[in-house]
């Protein structure tokens, strides 16, 4: 797993992963020369539909030949760009984790539901603030 976040171009030949830029909306990033050099060489601009971008935990969707950048971002830019590549389960599910670190209201009826949605337990920890061995538990029991 690398740190930085990465654009590519999705094509048809490679398939659609990760999330398109436009979805994300405008990141401070773009506006660097290295980035902007890039997009012309690409002969591409930010809000082309095969632009993607994806965060560092998911390097490996990006299709090997695939035109990529390694863009630094930071935490607000990534967690929108998280939100944006979730399905709407795994969002709703996150947002319930990030109001639960204000309530202990149903923890353990939270995790459960958020392990069942396929949030990773490293996102539902950051999320939400529990334990890794509470998470652990709540798994097993």
């Amino acid at each position: 797993m690398t740190d930085d976040a990465y654009l590519f171009l999705a094509t048809p030949d490679f398939g659609w992963q990760g999330t398109p830029l436009a979805l994300v909306g405008p990141l401070e990033c773009l506006d660097t020369p290295a980035v902007q050099a890039w997009f012309t060489a690409q002969n591409v601009s930010p809000a082309s539909p095969e632009v993607h971008v994806v965060p560092p935990e998911q390097t490996g969707l990006i299709p090997e030949g695939a035109e990529r950048l390694p863009v630094p971002l930071g935490a607000e830019e990534l967690e929108r760009i998280r939100r944006a590549a979730a399905t709407e389960t795994v969002a709703n599910v996150e947002e319930d984790l990030l109001a639960f670190r204000d309530s202990e209201d149903n923890r353990d009826e939270l995790l459960r539901r958020a392990l069942a949605a396929g949030v990773p337990a490293h996102r539902i920890v950051e999320l939400s603030g529990v334990d890794p061995n509470t998470l652990s538990t709540v798994s097993h029991g």
